[in-house]
């Protein structure tokens, strides 16, 4: 059986952030907003102007940075006795799935609202959850995606270019995760087949991205968004979300797992770990040369790293092997066209760090 999910309510533009009240009054009459403290002085006095016009009662609560079990524990006792019917989540993935984790423990109703558009978390029910130390320990799902999904891409403009480089990384990978997760027929996120939906939306926004990604990150640097910056959003935030959850994932987000447990890695952000993931999985894929050379010409282009060392790895073959034995571990590894193992794994590590290796030696 084929499953399709997504939100119920997407908008995307410049100033969307006018339209939060009225939006979030279709949910409820009471909110909070989960952000940390630099996105509440970003957006919260608009989103409480805007929520007052709408005469929703909003209360702000300040997001501690990581989101573990204790960090939910302490914002849904912030809640009360009569929790909200609307959890606002507004700033990048953490805080927006420490958002999703907090309207799934009280009960209520959830709108998503990235200031960044470094990944697709806020399309989408899964939530990842961090220990104290910062090291993934698991996943989460909600019961649904989110209710309402708005992003002002005046904001995202005006984020650091680092992040939407991220959000380029986590949305490039999902064509080739979803390839492999339908050829091998293994089941998507909601547990079901991947529909031919969920295909056509990692193709669209793999050429989307390929199109679009150099201007709209000359738009952040010029601070002003555009028509590329408006489609490159769409396809990072929207079209990502929609095609992982229901398409699937495979190698390229495996390697989160293994590269959370080593120092430096551990530290850089989810789209450019899963970037170099790709390069991996192209790897283990066999793909031709000039094809990988064409990707990684296009990643030196986005500034998505090379190898290990961009993303600020000093280690040696102790923890690449790490790396390799801990994704192999992972359950997306079971969608790929082949059975690979730790030593696999290394080995096609080993080929990414070499062309990187020839790369710097050419320059």
């Amino acid at each position: 059986m084929i499953i399709f999910g997504s939100p119920r309510r997407y908008l995307q533009g410049p100033d969307a952030i006018a339209r939060l009240g009225e939006e979030v009054a279709k949910l409820g009459k009471t909110a909070v907003l989960v952000a940390d403290a630099h996105v509440l002085d970003l957006v919260g006095a608009k989103a409480q102007a805007s929520c007052k016009a709408a005469g929703i009662v909003l209360t702000p609560i300040t997001f501690g940075g990581e989101i573990t079990h204790a960090e939910v524990e302490r914002m849904a006792g912030l809640c009360g006795a009569n929790p909200p019917e609307v959890v606002i989540a507004a700033g990048g993935g953490k805080t927006i799935d420490a958002g999703k984790f907090l309207s799934g423990k009280i009960k209520a109703k959830l709108a998503t609202m990235p200031t960044v558009a470094s990944n697709d978390s806020p399309t989408s029910h899964i939530i990842v959850v961090y220990d104290e130390n910062h090291k993934l320990t698991g996943v989460e799902k909600l019961a649904g995606n989110p209710d309402l999904v708005l992003v002002d891409t005046a904001v995202i403009a005006k984020a650091p270019a680092a992040l939407l480089s991220a959000g380029i990384g986590d949305a490039i990978v999902k064509r080739f995760e979803v390839e492999q997760c339908v050829g091998v027929r293994g089941n998507n996120v909601f547990g079901g087949r991947s529909p031919l939906t969920a295909l056509a939306l990692a193709h669209a926004c793999y050429d989307t991205v390929r199109a679009d990604a150099v201007a709209a990150l000359a738009a952040v640097g010029r601070g002003e968004p555009d028509e590329a910056l408006e489609r490159l959003v769409e396809a990072s935030v929207l079209m990502s979300g929609l095609a992982f959850e229901s398409g699937g994932l495979s190698v390229c987000h495996a390697m989160t797992r293994g590269l959370s447990a080593v120092p430096g890695p551990a530290s850089a952000l989810h789209g450019h770990q899963v970037a170099y993931g790709l390069l991996v999985q192209l790897a283990l894929e066999g793909r031709a040369p000039d094809f990988i050379a064409d990707i990684r010409g296009f990643f030196a282009q986005v500034d998505l790293p090379l190898s290990l060392a961009d993303l600020g790895f000093s280690g040696g073959a102790a923890e690449i092997a790490t790396i390799a034995e801990l994704t192999a571990q992972a359950a997306h590894m079971k969608h790929f066209e082949r059975p690979v193992s730790a030593l696999d794994l290394v080995a096609a590590i080993e080929a990414v760090e070499a062309a990187a290796l020839v790369k710097k030696d050419a320059a």
